[in-house]
Order: C-alpha cells, then sequence, then structure tokens
C-alpha cells in the first residue's frame, strides 16, 4: 500500500501574526508498508497529509541547513530564520495561515538533509541499539541492583510490582519518595532496602517509628535534594529509575550518569529539557539511557541490532486521546456553551488509566510534541524524519522504517509495565505469567486503524516541533510552560484553549534569552522561568475569556 507525505509549509511570522512572505515545502515518496495486513490503514507514512497541508499549517516545515539546530556549528548565535515562526504557532488566539502568493515566488527547494544530520547535542542511541553476545542472563545468581526515585508513584509502584514477581533477577537497593510515608514504609518493610530518602527531613523521626520492629536492619534515612542523589548513586546499584516528576529528576539524574549507573528514564524532563546537557554527559560516560515511556520502548526494541546508518524514518503512535472522535468545531462551540464539558473530557482517556495531567497532555496531543522532542535526542533523528500517527487501538506502541522501506512495528496490549520491564532487564528478555501479563491475542485485537493528526485541533505538534528545532532551553521552557498551564487549567483558573495560548506566549518571551548549549543551571531556570511566565499571565487577566481561539 503506498502513501505519500504531504506537502508542508511554513512562514515566520511578526508579533502582528502576518506572514513576511516565505514557505518551504518537501515532497517525498514514502515506501511501501507491505509488512501490514491490508485492513492496517497505514496513512501513517504521513504524519500530515493534504488536509493539513491544505490549512498551510506549519507543523514540520523544511527549514533546513540554516534553521536546523542539528546542523549549526556549537556556539553559532541563532538567526531569525532559524526560529521555525516567530509566533510558535499561535498569535493573538489565530492559528498561522500560509499566504498562497509566496509559493509562486519561492526558489527552488534546499537539497534533502540525509536521514541523521549530526546532531548538535549527539544522541544516546544514534539509529541503533548494538547488543553484545557475553551478558549473562538474569536469575541463577545473577541479580541486577536497582535504585527507584519516586517509589510512591505509578512508576515507583510498578518497577517494585515487577521486583516482587521477580526476586532472583531484581533487587530494589535504594527508594527515594516525597510525602506519602504510609506506603513507603509498607515499601521499606517489603523490600528492605539499605538507603532511603525523603523530601522533608521532618520526617525522619516519624518514618523511623514506622518501620520499627521490621526484619533486618533498618535502612540508611536522607532527606531533601542531597539524599535523593545519594539514593540514584548508591555504589551497589547498577541502574536507577527515574519515576519522579519535572525537573527536580536532573540532578539525581546527572549523579547517576557521573557514577556510571544505567538509567531506567521514565522522567521525560531529562531528555526534553535537559537534553542538551544530558545527552552529552551520558554519551561521555558510557552510561545507556533506557526509555520507560510505551512509544520509546517501542523504538528501542526495534533497532535493537539494525546495522549503521539502517534508520530512516520514527513513527510515533498517538491514540488521539480525549478528543479524537470530538471535531474541532465542536470543541469551539463548547469552549463557548459548555467549558465544563472540555474540562470533564479531557482528562478522561479512552485506552489508558492515568492521571489527570497525563491524560489531559494526551487530550492535547501535547504528550506526543513533548515524545517528538525525545526522540531527536534519544535517537538522533533528524526532525524532519520523525512522523506522529493517530493509532485509535493503541496495540501499536511504535515504528521505524528502515533504509531499505521496511517497516517494523513493536507490538502489545496497553501496559505500562512492559516498557518498565524491559528498560530493568536489557539486553535480556525475562519470561512473564501469562496470568499477570496477557499476551497478545490477534483475533481478538481486531483491526488495526491510523488517521493523520488534526494539527488545527493539535496545535501542540506545531510548537513541539517548532521548540525542538530551536533547541536549547527551548524545549524545556516548551515543557515547563505545558506543565504550568495545564495545572492551571485543572485548577479551572483557564480553559481548554488557554492552554496553548500561554504556551506560545511564554515561547515567544523566551526567544531573546534562548541558551543554545545549556548547563544544568541554565535548564532548571528556563524551567522556573516558564512556570512563573505562565502564572503571571494568567493572572494578568490574558486568559479571562476562558477562550483563546
Amino acid at each position: 500500500m503506498a502513501a505519500r507525505r504531504g506537502v508542508f509549509f511554513s512562514s515566520i511570522f511578526l508579533p502582528t501574526g502576518y506572514p513576511i512572505g516565505f514557505a518551504l515545502f518537501a515532497l517525498l515518496l514514502a515506501p511501501t508498508m507491505a509488512a501490514l495486513s491490508s485492513t492496517v490503514h497505514l496513512s501513517c507514512a504521513k504524519a500530515l497529509g493534504p488536509k493539513a497541508a491544505k490549512r498551510a499549517v506549519a507543523v514540520k516545515a523544511a527549514a533546513r541547513a540554516d534553521s536546523n539546530n542539528e546542523v549549526r556549528a556549537v556556539g553559532e548565535p541563532i538567526p531569525l530564520s532559524a526560529i521555525h515562526s516567530a509566533s510558535f504557532g499561535l498569535r493573538e488566539g489565530r492559528h498561522p495561515v500560509c499566504d498562497p502568493k509566496c509559493l509562486k515566488s519561492h526558489h527552488s527547494p534546499p537539497p534533502p538533509l540525509p536521514s541523521h544530520p549530526k546532531s548538535r547535542y549527539g544522541a544516546c542511541w544514534p539509529g541503533r541499539a548494538e547488543v553484545t553476545n557475553d551478558v549473562p542472563a538474569l536469575g541463577n545468581g545473577n541479580v541486577k541492583k536497582i535504585s527507584l526515585l519516586g517509589s510512591t508513584g505509578s512508576i515507583g509502584t510498578q518497577t517494585l510490582d515487577i521486583a516482587e514477581e521477580n526476586p532472583d533477577k531484581f533487587e530494589i537497593v535504594a527508594l527515594s519518595a516525597g510525602k506519602n510515608l504510609d506506603v513507603l514504609a509498607g515499601q521499606i518493610k517489603k523490600f528492605k532496602p539499605k538507603m532511603v530518602s525523603i523530601s522533608d527531613g521532618e520526617d525522619i523521626a516519624k518514618l523511623k517509628e514506622m518501620i520499627a520492629g521490621m526484619d533486618g536492619d533498618q535502612p540508611e534515612l536522607l532527606y531533601g535534594p542531597d539524599g535523593m542523589v545519594e539514593v540514584a548513586r548508591h555504589k551497589d546499584v547498577d541502574s536507577t529509575v527515574t519515576g519522579i516528576v519535572g525537573c527536580a529528576g536532573l540532578p539525581p539524574t546527572v549523579a547517576a550518569i557521573e557514577a556510571g549507573k544505567n538509567i531506567c528514564l521514565a522522567n521525560k524532563e531529562t531528555l526534553i529539557a535537559g537534553g542538551p546537557a544530558i545527552v552529552p554527559l551520558a554519551v561521555k560516560h558510557g552510561v545507556k539511557i533506557l526509555p520507560a515511556d510505551s512509544e520509546h520502548s517501542a523504538i528501542f526494541q526495534c533497532i535493537q541490532g539494525l546495522p549503521e546508518n539502517a534508520l530512516r524514518r520514527i513513527i510515533l503512535t498517538a491514540s488521539g486521546g480525549a478528543f479524537r472522535d470530538v471535531s474541532y468545531e465542536e470543541m469551539l462551540r463548547c469552549a463557548k456553551e459548555d467549558p465544563a464539558f472540555l474540562q470533564k473530557k479531557a482528562t478522561t482517556h479512552p485506552n489508558w488509566d492515568m492521571g489527570a495531567k497525563i491524560t489531559c497532555d494526551s487530550a492535547t496531543l501535547m504528550n506526543k510534541a513533548l515524545e517528538v522532542i525525545e526522540a531527536h535526542y534519544l535517537y538522533g533523528t533528524s526532525y524532519d524524519n520523525i512522523d506522529v500517527v493517530i493509532h485509535p487501538q493503541s496495540i501499536i506502541h511504535s515504528m521505524v522504517e528502515t533504509a531499505d522501506s521496511s517497516v517494523l512495528a513493536q507490538l502489545g496490549w496497553p501496559d505500562m509495565r512492559l516498557p518498565i520491564l524491559y528498560t530493568m532487564s536489557w539486553p535480556n528478555r525475562v519470561e512473564c505469567s501469562e496470568q499477570t501479563w496477557p499476551r497478545l491475542d490477534f483475533v481478538k485485537m481486531g483491526d488495526l486503524t491510523f488517521r493523520e493528526p488534526d494539527v488545527e485541533k493539535y496545535p501542540s505538534l506545531t510548537m513541539g516541533y517548532a521548540a525542538g528545532r530551536t533547541g536549547g532551553t527551548m524545549t524545556g521552557v516548551f515543557s515547563a510552560a505545558n506543565e504550568q498551564a495545564v495545572a492551571m487549567f485543572l485548577d479551572k483558573k483557564i480553559g481548554y484553549f488557554d492552554i496553548y495560548k500561554t504556551i506560545e506566549m511564554a515561547m515567544e518571551a523566551h526567544k531573546n534569552d534562548l541558551v543554545l548549549d545549556p548547563t544544568l543551571d541554565d535548564i532548571i531556570a528556563a524551567d522556573l522561568w516558564a512556570r512563573a511566565h505562565v502564572k503571571d499571565l494568567v493572572e494578568s487577566g490574558v486568559c479571562k475569556e476562558l477562550l483563546a481561539v
């Protein structure tokens, strides 16, 4: 089944929102997708198609050598033309529209870039994952020792479930947690770690009382950011699972990398905000960054053993979230007449049982915009070769296209435990019980369908590609502004469409302070600034209408 990429346009917009007149476009033929059955309509070969091109929304402009952070020399100042759009996709409530006249005056398109132009910051797995043959199997005395950051959260509890099910393969050596002392005390008694850190030192005495009388020795108890760092780099640990949220996870991750611990990555900010600093550090220390989210785990599994330069394209699948079957026009009507519907709908996922923030990110497709950036840092793939496709069933977790036009996919029931398990066991595979880990049944699974993402409904994609192409601290600002905006949306302080507006305004305001090669301090400072800026915007009344369209 042949498919063709759509034509993508980009315009630079003045602060007033009017195009100043250039457009870049590329028309590429995508490969034959014969590997999947005819019931699988692989429109995934075009992340954005003619419908999106007709709207002229700039999602993946071919902003080549002059405007791609992947090919600029280190330290070279970023020109205005390097910004994907000066308004980053939204301005004064409108989506950017390319003036058709600019197509007539446009000169010949630039030559296509290779699939993997040299990334400014390097890559954790540059197009392939090489596995040595001398790695002993887990079990029979070979136990991998684990440090877990965020033990009482969703990632943390699932990690501990895996360890409990496989005591001959995994040992929990160190834990860190926040304020949920009841759950933490139970974990300490069950797994008997050597070291535990909590957020507040005033809770140390209470925790000691709660674990008094436990079998074996009590763990060393620490607290605060320094305690979390010690947990991450514990001398006996082989791998550190980063299950905490936000930039709080950056310092302990850096400590673990510098101590030579492999990272089981469940903290998005590590790469989305910290990529410019974290990726070179991991490469320097020879540390493996193993992705624990389902999409990047799928890609990681698909590139195992690929030869050099075999990876051509990454195809990220998205469920489409809560609004995948709701038209943009209907959403606009609800924003005016029934904003409570959008509020409730945005926090109800059709496939996954997740927290409110993550579910809202799925509804806005912000999670996929963030994953595009993460894919670039993990695999070094050009943003021109990272596509997004809506896959409502969430069975194919992502795909890769190879140089010979083959497409490799990883399939499974929607279950976050599998990618977490694979980060812990890699490069081994652990045999799992069919009772607790149901096997994929292709008959029950039924048809697999795919759609192109509607970038009018999901402008987050436009902004995500823009932030990624800009690089440096912009990706962290994009992520932090989203977190703050979503928090205020969930608190009913802004409307659904205000999420996009406040993120765009934060990115616009950050352009003059952009740092292309940031330190860890620069990254954390940009994160804090973005959150404060969004909060200030909302408090100034810019979103008082609860509608930014």
